[in-house]
């Protein structure tokens, strides 16, 4: 980087930033696959959990983070001196960070570690801590420091960690937070110390509780310590506080040693380890380790495990080589060497979105836990290229969710599959649900050739709520189970296919005054969410109208190439496929509500069970005219110029049934979602493209901050969403929001507009690496807002869209039911000096290393592919324009081991 702010270090990721602390709202993702999740600060702050439920340290918002006292904390009382934190936690250093600069601070992260140091010249002291979460099947995070005598004299240390245990619900942190203190049940070991509260209070009820929260700690050797200090208030004594404690200042005798047990107060793991005298050049090391259990622990088996630094040091090698073999799924070399290591930050950012849903991180601090039906969607893009293993399960799994109206579950269970009716009985359907799992599935079945998962049955979701959660079916109870039945209380299964269909066919005819697809609860943008009865989403139906046109080839592909001529569907499904019967007009709103309202009363509150065989190229050209249809009434009806003479897609009608984009008395309205789909979908033609860029580039690019979601509508939209309550330049009202800006250069590259999607992808990375605005570390964030600051970092869909956008458009490396199909779009600037630039990726159940070689330093649309060797050896492939297609044939004869060297020629055109 040549900005100031953090560096790369070598070639792994691994980045440094000096003096971390005198930047706010920082923090770090630890994490494992087991179900422990952390997140950490450069002062050692931030939250550490298993789920909403069980917190070990207090849950944290992004403010707490400076604003809190509580957090990882460990002590050294220097004979002579006094208290001085590791972390620079304490009320004296953060005191001094404002006057002098008299300690030395660096952080250093990889993945998925922590290391902070910080040293003090005059005290001759320096301490290393090094933290992460071990790839194992415990709730652990470990910590170790090690101190080193930086002096000339020697040092008289007493040491002591202390970590704050909270030790129950989120809920509880107002909601009878001194009340279940008095659950607190305190169990003293050699090792450090548990806290198994009695009882659970939270939305569950009044329940017994066996879960248990351990801090554990020892000397590097393994030296348990001598003491500790388990009762927060005696911690802190009487008029001090944790950035202060008395039991450190005055290093008093530890109150409890093994064997103690007490409870009804606030917990801290305070540990006190033996003191020692440190020559100057020798060192000491701790390790903590802090544990989330199922019950009560045996702490001298996990010290056994973790407690010492010959196992903490091979557990972080561990815990490295996890990371990288799991990041090295795909790698990118361009000719910007630090943009391709910032692009496995961005790669990390999926697993990291899996593992933690929304929640559990301080920007985060909503929800309860788990992801949303389009999380479930779009993170599987990303899983496709990176863990394909698991994702036809979770494909085949997720389509549980369905509806037979069309409408999906919202609430997600945390095992794959598993859907639960509205948590609080709210009836509520976001519109744009049902078009992201086509785009997923058709992703998988391109990589994967594996078009048998359409045919594969499944089952339906089922609750109180029918007809899109217009009407609640008083019949149906919990106690029938979650899944659709028929007739006769059998359970219905019908294939993937006729899930998407129904998703996808419902909402061509559920359309507001203006004929486009009602927004109901919201779209993809939240934010949207007061136009439920008259409110129209433009932007949706043109995704809905490419799906329908993309099922049309996708059924005729079937028969061609599959010889599938007939497909086996639900027999009420036939209203729907009016024109195999009796067209509907799609011009007359009451007739395609009619319809839809005949089909919903055959569905409800059962379906018949009976299936009907239809003709697969009827049902495609029936899917072909809708969705030509569409196209056209959005072409026509939804362009709009304004009187500066720039032209675009108007994306929205709100709730008083009003067109929301073009010239207002306020300015300019505009949204950057209306024309995404418009072009992504092929609604917008070639010479429309070039006038919506334009117009973006007029009313919604600011040079400071990016693409921003949407102009300024000039005030509250009551009649719209509550986004608009927002400051205008921050999340959903304005804000660079990177998801939308992602997928709008997603669909500038799908276009061949590649000089505009490269701006576009470019922008994201300058505002996302310029550390002196966005103040964040690698990746990218949900939103960077009107200070051009990072939002909402480490948990956004965004990562999974830059990620294939990245492989599939820029690097052109995509399936095509089954076979590799080639295609470049890479500007000159992404060559390195000698015409290379090249993409590690696993497809065909093979590691490829795709190499494209452009010594002539051709841009984009000068190079053609001309020749491909695979390993060294010419091969033949098909010509698609530019770029070629490999069979799946010429793969299939490679061996899966090792990677396979695929290189590609481009000469000039």
């Amino acid at each position: 980087m040549t900005k100031s702010g953090w560096q790369f270090q070598g070639d792994q990721g691994v980045f440094k930033l000096k003096h971390p602390e005198k930047n706010s709202y920082l923090y770090f993702p630890l994490v494992n696959e087991a179900g422990m999740m952390s997140a950490i600060t450069p002062n050692l702050h931030g939250g550490i959990t298993s789920g909403h439920n069980t917190f070990l340290m207090e849950p944290v918002s992004v403010e707490d983070l400076h604003n809190s006292k509580a957090s990882r904390n460990f002590w050294l009382h220097i004979e002579g001196y006094g208290a001085w934190s590791v972390s620079g936690n304490s009320a004296k250093q953060n005191a001094a960070q404002f006057v002098a600069d008299d300690e030395y601070t660096e952080m250093e992260a990889g993945f998925l570690w922590h290391k902070l140091t910080r040293q003090n010249a005059e005290l001759g002291i320096k301490a290393e801590t090094t933290s992460f979460v071990p790839v194992k099947n415990d709730k652990v995070e470990l910590m170790k420091v090690k101190i080193t005598n930086t002096g000339n004299a020697s040092l008289a240390l007493t040491p002591t960690a202390a970590i704050p245990l909270y030790g129950r619900s989120a809920d509880d942190l107002r909601d009878h937070r001194h009340v279940t203190s008095l659950l607190h049940r305190i169990f003293v070991a050699d090792y450090g110390m548990e806290v198994q509260p009695a009882l659970s209070f939270d939305e569950r009820g009044h329940r017994i509780n066996k879960v248990t929260y351990s801090v554990l700690g020892a000397e590097g050797s393994g030296t348990a310590p001598v003491g500790m200090f388990p009762i927060s208030e005696e911690f802190v004594g009487e008029g001090g506080a944790l950035d202060w404690p008395e039991a450190v200042v005055r290093n008093l005798e530890p109150l409890a040693t093994a064997g103690a047990e007490l409870e009804g107060y606030e917990a801290i793991g305070a540990l006190r380890f033996a003191s020692v005298q440190l020559l100057p050049g020798q060192s000491v090391s701790y390790v903590v380790a802090m544990v989330i259990s199922d019950d009560r622990i045996v702490p001298a088996k996990y010290a056994a495990e973790y407690l010492s630094e010959a196992q903490f040091d091979a557990l972080l090698q561990e815990n490295e080589a996890y990371w990288r073999e799991k990041l090295d799924t795909i790698k990118f070399k361009s000719g910007d060497a630090e943009q391709d290591l910032w692009m496995k930050w961005v790669t990390l950012q999926p697993i990291l979105r899996r593992l933690y849903g929304n929640s559990f991180l301080p920007y985060h601090d909503y929800g309860r836990g788990g992801r949303g039906w389009r999380d479930l969607w779009q993170d599987c893009l990303a899983l496709m290229v990176m863990e394909p293993n698991e994702v036809r399960n979770l494909l085949v799994n997720n389509y549980a969710g369905v509806r037979i109206d069309g409408s999906n579950a919202t609430i997600i269970g945390s095992k794959p599959g598993e859907f639960i009716a509205d948590r609080n009985n709210i009836p509520r359907v976001w519109m744009d649900h049902g078009a992201w799992p086509l785009l997923t599935t058709m992703l998988y079945v391109h990589q994967s050739g594996d078009w048998e998962i359409l045919l594969q049955p499944q089952t339906y979701f089922r609750d109180i709520f029918v007809k899109r959660c217009a009407e609640r079916d008083l019949s149906w109870s919990a106690d029938n189970g979650n899944k659709l039945t028929t007739q006769d209380g059998k359970v219905y299964e019908g294939t993937i296919l006729e899930h998407i269909l129904l998703q996808n066919i419902v909402p061509f005819f559920h359309v507001g005054e203006h004929n486009n697809i009602k927004l109901e609860g919201a779209d993809w943008n939240d934010g949207l969410d007061l136009a439920p009865n008259r409110g129209e989403s433009v932007a949706f139906t043109a995704f809905y109208a490419s799906n329908l046109l993309e099922l049309a080839e996708l059924l005729t592909y079937l028969k061609q190439n599959a010889g599938i001529e007939t497909i086996e569907l639900a027999e009420e499904m036939a209203i729907l496929l009016d024109s195999l019967s009796e067209s509907v007009d799609y011009e007359s709103i009451e007739a395609k509500l009619a319809l839809l309202n005949q089909y919903y009363d055959a569905v409800t509150p059962v379906v018949s069970g009976k299936k009907l065989k239809l003709d697969i190229e009827k049902v495609a050209n029936d899917l072909r005219t809708k969705a030509e249809w569409a196209m056209a009434h959005l072409r026509k009806n939804e362009w709009i110029s304004n009187k500066e003479g720039y032209e675009w897609f108007n994306g929205y009608y709100n709730d008083d049934a009003e067109r929301v984009e073009g010239d207002f008395p306020q300015g300019v309205r505009m949204t950057l979602t209306g024309q995404v789909f418009s072009i992504m979908g092929g609604v917008a033609t070639d010479e429309q493209v070039g006038k919506i860029s334009k117009a973006v580039d007029r009313y919604l690019k600011d040079e400071k901050i990016g693409y921003r979601l949407n102009s300024n509508f000039g005030g509250i939209q009551q009649n719209l969403g509550r986004a608009f309550g927002f400051a205008f330049g921050h999340k959903e009202n304005g804000a660079m929001f990177s998801h939308m800006t992602v997928m709008y250069a997603n669909a500038l590259y799908k276009r061949g507009f590649v000089k505009e999607g490269y701006e576009v992808m470019d922008s994201i990375y300058r505002l996302s690496t310029d550390f002196e605005l966005s103040r964040m570390y690698p990746g990218v964030p949900e939103y960077i807002n009107e200070k051009g600051r990072g939002m909402y970092t480490f948990l956004t869909g965004s990562a999974s869209w830059l990620l294939l956008t990245e492989l599939t458009e820029v690097y052109g490396v995509k399936g095509s039911y089954g076979h590799l199909h080639l295609e470049p779009k890479l500007v000159k600037a992404q060559f390195d000096s000698e015409g290379k630039a090249s993409v590690e990726t696993l497809f065909a159940d093979r590691m490829l290393h795709i190499v494209y070689r452009n010594t002539e330093l051709l841009d984009y649309g000068q190079y053609r592919i001309s020749s491909i060797t695979i390993n060294d050896q010419p091969v033949s492939f098909e010509a698609v324009g530019i770029g070629g297609l490999l069979h799946r044939s010429v793969l299939d004869v490679l061996p899966k081991e090792g990677t396979q060297r695929i290189e590609v020629v481009l000469e000039q055109k």
